[in-house]
């Protein structure tokens, strides 16, 4: 790297998903963790939220020798009452918890301050943007009082805050501590996916949305501020992809300093006998759990494909892939039997009780199960939109149906009380992923699957289906990802093609499909964190060069 680039020398990043696996940003922290940590040594500080209170993160490693004089000192002096260890991911970066519930009694004299200092309006918020705001501002408080403590005076040091939620964080080091350098990185826009939530056409009306216009419209106003305001006043500010770079220049009236894609890390993905034998253990409790839920004896040989992400039901595209899967199953073409599952966590009750037994009993059953679609019990279960599409579009799952659908509810984190294994332990064990967003910033999961060797299937509203055009034609799975043109009306053209996709894929060879996961494979690589660091380097630069002219004007 040149001399001329701007290394800073402490990094402090930022996010409600340190340490707490909520949704995609936690994979994007969690795998660039080891590269920071081998750049950084040390000097990156990852900041999140203890909502733990006595317990202990899963993920989390407590180190009394951490930073042990500043922790006594910032209990002490400042009420900071803060978990210090390190993050059990690769690279095992130091990590910083803190217990912000002391500062919620700060609150208006913080929202005022906000105002006054960065006309950020939260006169409309409501649900969890107190408690966003009131973790940010925690935030802000662990970087002043390291830096203090520690005299940093001297040093280069980057702040780099995530979503809307942050910042606030980045807003107070920005006015309190304006020697140090603030990134802030919008992964998705509020507003720009309350849009899309709320049914309205995002992409082909993009130029006439107003932000501000919209936000008062849909409620969104606090968050949308708070957002906005970070975005203009900060010294770098990113996203994820060129689609989301456009969203931020029309909704936040504030063009991306940098667009900086999310990587993968190799180290996630297991090699050689070990990836076999986890495939080899994945597919055989997949298609033991759908055995037992169907009533059928499936085959071992049955394609098993999946769709996963946050339950955002068209967003993400469940109900594209719902359609889809009735299309192959209705096609009269399908020579193989296919079971697919929606990996999407939803409201759960409990796992089911007929099911866990009859798993754990090996139990034969020789029809299906009542509500044979779910392999958790859900509250308000008859308003479940992905199981009310499944039951009117007409699924069965019985024995005859040579396409079974099944809806695993929960998260899965090894715990879950049916399959007990965790995301990645399920994912290897697929032949095909399915991802049809309609708003997706980035979209970890069709980058995750490739990473796996599993060939995906997304769209060109998804980030990385735009990055993944620039490398292969996105036309075909040999390619190991077919990116398919998605707009705001033609819903039932992308289904038609995902349904044709999938026809082929069951026909393949062994030797066409084992070439396909070599294909995701190298495609996967040129994602690693080891390339997109690069961009990272560059918004510390800039935010370092902007800092330096900021404090000399």
């Amino acid at each position: 790297m040149s001399d001329m680039i701007k290394t800073p020398d402490y990094l402090f990043e930022s996010s409600w998903e340190v340490c707490n696996k909520v949704g995609g940003i936690y994979t994007v922290l969690s795998t660039k963790a080891h590269t920071l940590q081998e750049l950084f040594k040390d000097q990156i500080i990852f900041i999140g939220p203890d909502i733990w209170k006595d317990a202990i993160p899963a993920d989390y490693v407590e180190d009394t020798t951490l930073f042990a004089d500043w922790r006594e000192n910032a209990l002490h002096n400042e009420n900071l009452k803060l978990k210090i260890g390190r993050w059990n991911v690769p690279g095992t970066p130091p990590v910083v918890l803190v217990d912000f519930s002391p500062f919620f009694k700060e609150r208006d004299q913080l929202f005022y301050m906000m105002w006054e200092s960065f006309q950020v309006n939260s006169m409309h918020a409501y649900g969890d943007y107190d408690e966003s705001c009131i973790f940010a501002y925690s935030v802000g408080k662990v970087i002043e009082s390291f830096y203090n403590f520690y005299r940093l005076q001297e040093k280069k040091v980057v702040a780099l805050f995530n979503e809307w939620m942050l910042g606030m964080g980045a807003l107070y080091i920005q006015k309190r501590l304006p020697e140090i350098a603030t990134i802030f990185t919008t992964h998705a826009t509020s507003i720009g996916r309350s849009i899309a939530g709320n049914n309205k056409a995002l992409y082909a009306y993009m130029d006439g949305y107003n932000g501000d216009q919209m936000a008062q419209e849909l409620n969104m106003e606090a968050k949308h501020s708070v957002e906005k305001q970070a975005a203009h006043y900060v010294d770098c500010f990113t996203t994820v992809s060129d689609i989301t770079a456009k969203e931020c220049k029309q909704l936040l009236d504030k063009e991306p300093n940098i667009v900086t894609p999310n990587g993968f890390e190799r180290n996630f993905v297991p090699e050689g006998e070990v990836y076999d034998l986890k495939r080899a253990e994945a597919r055989e409790i997949l298609l033991h759990v759908a055995g037992k839920l169907t009533g059928s004896n499936i085959s071992p040989d049955a394609l098993l494909i999946s769709t996963s992400g946050r339950y955002e039901y068209r967003n993400k595209g469940i109900d594209v892939f719902i359609e889809a899967m009735n299309r192959v199953r209705t096609s009269g073409r399908l020579q193989r039997e296919v079971v697919a599952f929606i990996m999407v966590p939803a409201w759960v009750k409990s796992p089911r009780a007929d099911l866990k037994y009859a798993v754990s009993e090996d139990i034969q059953l020789d029809k299906p199960m009542q509500m044979p679609f779910c392999t958790h019990w859900l509250n308000q279960m008859d308003e479940d939109k992905v199981l009310n599409y499944i039951q009117h579009i007409g699924f069965t799952n019985t024995a005859s149906d040579k396409l079974k659908i099944i809806f695993v509810p929960c998260y899965l984190d090894g715990q879950d009380g049916i399959f007990n294994k965790t995301y990645y332990d399920l994912l290897i064990g697929m032949d095909v992923t399915v991802y049809p967003s309609y708003y997706e910033p980035w979209g970890y999961t069709p980058l995750e699957s490739i990473a796996f060797g599993i060939p995906t299937i997304t769209t060109n509203l998804a980030g990385f289906g735009l990055w993944a055009k620039k490398n292969v034609s996105g036309r075909d799975l040999a390619e190991g990802v077919v990116v398919t043109d998605r707009t705001d009306f033609n819903y039932f053209e992308v289904a038609d093609v995902i349904t044709q996709h999938i026809l082929l894929l069951s026909s393949k060879e062994r030797k066409e499909v084992e070439a396909m996961m070599t294909a995701c494979q190298s495609l996967a690589e040129k994602a690693e964190w080891d390339h997109f660091i690069t961009y990272y380097q560059q918004a510390f630069d800039i935010a370092l060069t902007y800092k330096q002219n900021r404090n000399t004007k």
